[in-house]
């Protein structure tokens, strides 16, 4: 069952109210990131986050923003790593202000949507299944939890395989 998008849903506000505060949420993070890479500039490298990404993560950013402007961070919304890092890097390299605004804004209003609407549909349809069937409910949600534990390790692995590799060099 599809919810009502006027009917009250999460804290009594209506379902599509609820995503456009999200929607908000979401540039506001957005801009904070911006502002926060601005005023840490080459300072990024060697911040906490900087040290995690790694200097050569942040360089290959570095290029994707230097090429593609405000249109990479456009694009950043449908990349999962990028789409946290790049607004750092953004603000680090001074992409024009105004363009990263009008950038963030479409993604905030094309991504988020998708992902709300989409997350929603999976939760609901979850919860139909396991009112009809507990077990079968149980059984994807422990492939879930399982594929995404079986992801990680692999990326992990990887990983380690490369920084063995790269030391070895």
């Amino acid at each position: 069952m599809i919810p009502d998008p006027a009917r009250p849903s999460w804290f009594g506000l209506p379902y599509w109210l609820v995503g456009a505060v999200l929607i908000l949420a979401l540039f506001g993070a957005f801009q904070v990131y911006y502002w926060v890479g601005r005023k840490l500039g080459e300072r990024l490298y060697d911040s906490r986050i900087g040290v995690k990404l790694g200097r050569e993560r942040i360089a290959k950013i570095e290029q994707i923003v230097e090429k593609w402007g405000a249109l990479a961070v456009y694009g950043c919304f449908w990349v999962p790593m990028l789409r946290h890092t790049l607004p750092w890097v953004a603000g680090a390299l001074r992409v024009s202000y105004p363009w990263y605004v009008v950038a963030s804004a479409l993604g905030c209003l094309t991504w988020a949507p998708i992902w709300w609407f989409g997350l929603t549909a999976i939760v609901w349809g979850w919860l139909e299944l396991a009112a009809r069937s507990p077990i079968t409910a149980g059984v994807v949600a422990v492939a879930v939890v399982a594929g995404a534990g079986w992801f990680v390790a692999r990326r992990r692995r990887k990983r380690r395989a490369a920084d063995a590799k790269a030391v070895v060099s």
